[in-house]
């Protein structure tokens, strides 16, 4: 049976995402640039390094050449040092339409020290590492075109280095796992995870920047300007410290990062078996950080991995979706795995009960905002995560609700940048990149699974 007469099988709710597909494509080709996708036209003009590795994980199933592309164009503003920077700017675009721009981040000439590319600007922090996990899949779309193109050959030295930079720079904590020195890194930049190391930072005054967000959102939905002149001192204090890393105020060993690194390692392994090399290494290394992350950051009162302020001491309270990303690692022990789920399913997250999406943040903690910017709304992209980690740890029934709950909102929201994780409502960017990518990739995944009901 051929695809069209096998979603014609299995009837209207295939049909609708069929329909799914098309405008999900059409929203990736709208926000392409020629070279890669920006995550929203109006409000994210440049290149996020996180969005583009989720971007071309969805990419691949509509041109896996558009996804290298995507990758190759990021991967190539990385730093001498290895970092590949959060964002790389277009330089087409008026420099006033994002702040912080290219003028405040001044690559070029502060990050000289660390190896800034000198004929593109970029920003000097960084973000998750979903990049190598990123170019495995985008390699398995099409093989014979990987390799007549030498994709794997070309970026796997660019993702080592950059992992090398993450895992020998980065360690401020001495324990084996990495750090992050900004909010802006971790990507969940608005989490009340990071109240506590942001208070004793010393706000920039509000006089001294403008926020180009607050044109393109409603204000109650972003972060306040206080939180935003946060952003802006430590991110100016590391740009004059020549973007050096470990002497900043702001410290922390966030879980889903380090739990994106292990992925990626293990991703990188698989690159390296692919193009010849020993793989044994990279797996050793892999299972090592996932020991560091159970050993640092887990906490089996909280029934999940919390945060742990290096400036201040300890694991951090506060309850953050990304204290469930590390569901996505396969040698979890099954205990913490297990924990994960209820905490998940559970009075906190309330999947499958309370809420339609995974929410970023405690539902009975006292900051939760259902509609400000990391606070409480859910995203697509640690859903597409958790939804894969649900069934790598078994739990099938769960991991499709969340799917088809995803693909639901997905559509129904104009591929909102991230919703009210009880009604739905969409909040942020429309025609939001990784939502448009990842909500694809999630109906391609639908695809190749057997139906109850509906014979191979």
């Amino acid at each position: 049976m051929d695809r069209t007469a096998q979603l014609t099988a299995r009837g209207a709710p295939y049909e609708s995402e069929c329909r799914l597909c098309a405008r999900a494509a059409r929203v990736l080709d709208a926000n392409w640039t020629g070279s890669s996708t920006v995550p929203s036209r109006r409000l994210y003009p440049h290149q996020w390094s996180w969005d583009s590795a989720f971007i071309a994980i969805g990419l691949r199933h509509l041109s896996p050449l558009r996804a290298q592309t995507e990758l190759e164009t990021l991967l190539a503003a990385q730093w001498a040092d290895g970092r590949v920077p959060h964002i790389v700017f277009n330089p087409s675009v008026p420099s006033d339409a994002y702040f912080p721009g290219p003028g405040f981040w001044r690559s070029v000439t502060a990050g000289r020290t660390a190896g800034a590319p000198r004929t593109v600007q970029t920003s000097g922090i960084v973000q998750p590492p979903v990049h190598a996990l990123a170019a495995w899949l985008v390699h398995r779309a099409d093989p014979g075109l990987s390799a007549a193109r030498g994709f794997l050959a070309r970026v796997y030295p660019r993702l080592a280095a950059w992992h090398r930079y993450l895992l020998h720079r980065r360690d401020l904590g001495g324990g084996g796992l990495v750090s992050v020195v900004h909010p802006w890194e971790q990507g969940m930049d608005n989490s009340p995870c990071w109240d506590a190391p942001l208070a004793r930072i010393a706000p920039a005054p509000a006089r001294s920047f403008r926020r180009a967000d607050l044109a393109h959102g409603a204000p109650e939905d972003r972060p306040t300007d206080l939180d935003y002149g946060r952003y802006v001192r430590l991110a100016a204090d590391y740009r004059d410290a020549g973007y050096a890393d470990g002497h900043g105020g702001f410290a922390v060993e966030d879980p889903a990062f380090n739990a994106l690194l292990v992925a990626s390692e293990h991703a990188l392994a698989l690159i390296a078996s692919e193009l010849g090399a020993t793989a044994t290494a990279r797996h050793a290394r892999a299972e090592r950080l996932t020991a560091a992350l159970v050993d640092r950051l887990w906490s089996p009162e909280s029934g999940m991995f919390l945060c742990r302020d290096l400036r201040g001491g300890g694991l951090l309270p506060e309850r953050g979706v990304s204290g469930l990303v590390p569901l996505v690692l396969p040698s979890l022990p099954r205990e913490v795995a297990a924990a994960l789920v209820r905490t998940l399913t559970g009075p906190h997250f309330g999947l499958g009960t309370r809420t339609r999406l995974v929410p970023s943040y405690d539902l009975l903690g006292e900051a939760f905002d259902p509609h400000r910017y990391w606070r409480g709304p859910a995203w697509f992209n640690t859903g597409w995560l958790l939804e894969r980690g649900l069934r790598l740890h078994g739990e099938p029934a769960p991991a499709d609700a969340l799917r088809a709950a995803l693909l639901e909102l997905a559509e129904t929201t104009g591929f909102a940048e991230y919703v009210d994780p009880y009604t739905g409502e969409p909040c942020g960017a429309s025609g939001f990149g990784w939502t448009a990518a990842l909500a694809l990739d999630l109906h391609k995944e639908l695809l190749k699974r057997p139906q109850r009901g509906v014979s191979k």
